[in-house]
């Protein structure tokens, strides 16, 4: 059976149970944390695929990669997993758990990419303006990098919108060379 296919079922069956329960923002906070303990612990991925170790460590070690305390249903998922043999898809279930649950609530990811860093209000407005034309919530993400010179750069869906002073530098060179 296909990665994706194993994945998104076992996501939609956790997202199924979150949304009966009433715990679906709890989930999502939970396989966000551990979606980034897969990317940002290394040994994480290569432990819990261990076969030599035992179920039960593992299922202890993600209590923990899930944030410490994880909510019962969030416990009773990953025993499932385990007892399914099928903790080497967990991370790919994590990151399906996300996106059926930003489908589902409507939420946009964006990222606003500035030369320094940028008041709580002019962050606000930003979100705000995404949030108005795409009619949904965003989950916003900004970054500094000196590099861009001044402007900005906005993310967000497909679109990119890229006022930075080096783009305009960079492209009136190229006016120039023509």
């Amino acid at each position: 059976m296909n990665v994706g296919v194993i994945s998104v079922r076992y996501a939609r069956a956790l997202l199924k149970a979150a949304a009966g329960a009433k715990l679906e923002d709890t989930v999502y906070h939970e396989m966000t944390v551990l979606a980034k303990n897969f990317i940002e612990v290394p040994g994480l991925r290569s432990t819990i695929d261990n076969p030599m170790l035992p179920k039960d460590t593992k299922n202890k070690l993600l209590a923990m990669a899930l944030g410490g305390n994880p909510s019962q249903l969030s416990s009773r998922f990953v025993s499932l997993v385990l007892k399914e043999n099928r903790e080497d898809f967990l991370q790919f279930m994590a990151n399906s758990y996300i996106t059926l649950y930003r489908q589902q609530k409507n939420i946009i990811r964006g990222k606003l990419i500035t030369a320094v860093a940028v008041s709580e209000a002019t962050e606000q407005r930003m979100r705000q303006m995404v949030e108005r034309k795409t009619k949904g919530t965003v989950e916003f993400e900004t970054e500094v990098s000196p590099d861009i010179l001044g402007g900005f750069v906005l993310e967000y869906d497909t679109y990119r919108l890229d006022a930075s002073v080096h783009t305009q530098l960079r492209k009136m060179l190229n006016h120039l060379k023509k």
